[in-house]
């Protein structure tokens, strides 16, 4: 299957799907603590980019990475015009993927190769769903390596590439994770 098959595909059915490069992988749902912090990603984006060029886009804005290889993380930033008819973003700089127990070994492993395949992004940024806590890979330039650091409830997000500084606690609001 090609990516272009894949997005016909994938509209006709009712389920979300990513595109592995070879075939549908289905999607699927996540717990509510899960939604609250994509939620809270998404309204810490859009708050603090606005008159700032860039655009936050969701869950269902697709990032094409290695082969044919379609992603639809949890949260992504593009500087660039965005074509509103097309089905993928363009040159995205930042993405966010918040994970559960289940999803941890493809955000960690699988993704990390493929977001470093793609020359605009800058900041990978892996959020915990079940406890506070951030895991950020980042790079100075296309084809760099990645630079890890790990962020906890007192650090602050800092994405310099977009402007933008982002308490880790603003991301866990509403939540309470045992201490």
């Amino acid at each position: 299957m090609t990516r272009e098959q894949f997005f016909d595909w994938a509209e006709a059915q009712n389920e979300r799907y990513e595109f592995d490069g070879f075939e549908p992988v289905l999607m699927t749902g996540g717990k509510l603590g899960h939604n609250l912090v994509l939620l809270n990603v998404q309204f810490a984006l859009r708050t603090r980019l606005t008159g700032k060029g860039c655009q936050p886009l969701g869950p269902d804005s697709g990032v094409a990475t290695i082969g044919d290889t379609v992603r639809y993380p949890d949260g992504v930033v593009t500087c660039s015009p965005i074509d509103p008819d097309s089905r993928l973003v363009p040159n995205p700089v930042v993405v966010f993927e918040v994970i559960s127990p289940t999803s941890g070994r493809i955000d960690r492993i699988v993704k990390v190769r493929e977001y470093a395949a793609v020359p605009s992004i800058r900041r990978y940024v892996i959020v915990e769903s079940s406890t506070i806590g951030l895991t950020v890979m980042e790079r100075e330039a296309a084809g760099a390596h990645w630079t890890l650091s790990t962020l906890i409830a007192e650090d602050v997000l800092r994405m310099p590439e977009i402007g933008v500084e982002i308490p880790v606690a603003a991301l866990y609001e509403g939540l309470d994770f045992p201490v």
